[in-house]
């Protein structure tokens, strides 16, 4: 059978289950995101808090209203996450050929360890804010517009927003908050070193009356881990978020200014606004994001690179891989 982990080939399996992940997240996540957004963004004192937000914009502006600038991340999710998994698997790979491995407890097999868990979520975080930052762009602007007619918003849809970002800054308008979304993304090595402290807790308990299927360990994991993301990112999701925020036709903001601007304004609370939408939307979408990826990650045959989770099948070494994709 084919080594993967041994060659330099890039592998596009995680890619392809990342597809899987991201419109997982659109379709169970949106309408948590918008409340967020709007709690982040707004004016101090503008919403008494996530209730008050969600309730008002129902009553001001329809249910529907929970859904604006999901197009962009609809399609965008996909190709987010497509590359933030489809480059985290590869990473792993790179950093297993470099030896950051450990042998798993009572066995002969290897696996990834820790730090290369951690290192490969870093590197996957950064590389995937060029694909995120002008989708999460179009995806503010059009959340953070109140009304209820569309004929009465600045941003028509994605395109319409896109165009005049363009005519006023450039093609690289859309690259707006680029920096604030390095910092964000770059707290996914929290992510990943999570997931698998998680994944190799829950398989500790195999033969015990706690044991569980593999997909019931990668749900909790993948819910429980975001809440370790989102503690660690929020701050800077506060930051990327304003920067991004600011009309188009006006002067843009760096990290910096924006980062002065929110304490100034608001303090030290100012930086973890929107965390309770954020908390109560982690574990639901995370989880199912994670379920569907690692479902799809063994469907494909894909190289067994991390936790040995092993409950119905016999134990894998990390080099064993199915078919290339």
């Amino acid at each position: 059978m084919a080594n993967s982990s041994d060659s330099g080939h890039v592998r596009l399996v995680g890619a392809i289950a990342g597809v899987g992940s991201g419109l997982t997240k659109v379709a169970v996540g949106h309408s948590f995101d918008t409340i967020k957004t709007r709690l982040q963004c707004s004016p101090p004192g503008t919403y008494r808090g996530a209730i008050d937000c969600l309730v008002r914009t129902v009553r001001n502006e329809s249910v529907l209203a929970l859904y604006k600038g999901a197009t962009p991340p609809a399609i965008g999710w996909a190709a987010i996450d497509s590359v933030l998994m489809g480059s985290l698997h590869n990473y792993r790979l790179f950093l297993i050929r470099q030896q950051f491995t450990e042998v798993v407890p009572g066995t002969d097999s290897e696996r990834l360890s820790l730090v290369g868990h951690g290192i490969a979520g870093l590197g996957a975080g950064l590389t995937s804010a060029f694909v995120a930052t002008p989708i999460e762009h179009l995806k503010i602007k059009l959340q953070m517009q109140l009304q209820r007619s569309v004929t009465d918003r600045v941003y028509k849809g994605p395109i319409d927003c896109a165009r005049q970002i363009i005519r006023a800054q450039g093609i690289l308008g859309l690259w707006t908050g680029f920096t604030g979304s390095l910092a964000f993304r770059c707290n996914f090595m929290w992510m990943f070193i999570s997931f698998e402290v998680l994944m190799r807790t829950f398989s500790s308990m195999r033969g015990t009356k706690f044991e569980m299927s593999t997909g019931t360990a990668n749900f909790l994991s993948g819910g429980l881990g975001s809440f370790v993301f989102w503690i660690m990112a929020i701050p800077a999701d506060n930051i990327k978020n304003n920067m991004m925020a600011v009309p188009h036709n006006a002067p843009r903001r760096s990290f910096t200014s924006t980062l002065r601007h929110i304490y100034v304004t608001s303090g030290t609370r100012g930086f973890f606004a929107g965390l309770s939408p954020t908390i109560l939307r982690a574990f639901p979408t995370n989880a199912c994001a994670f379920y569907v990826y690692e479902g799809l990650m063994r469907t494909f045959q894909a190289e067994k690179l991390h936790h040995t989770y092993r409950m119905t099948e016999e134990p894998t070494d990390i080099a064993q891989v199915g078919d290339d994709a």
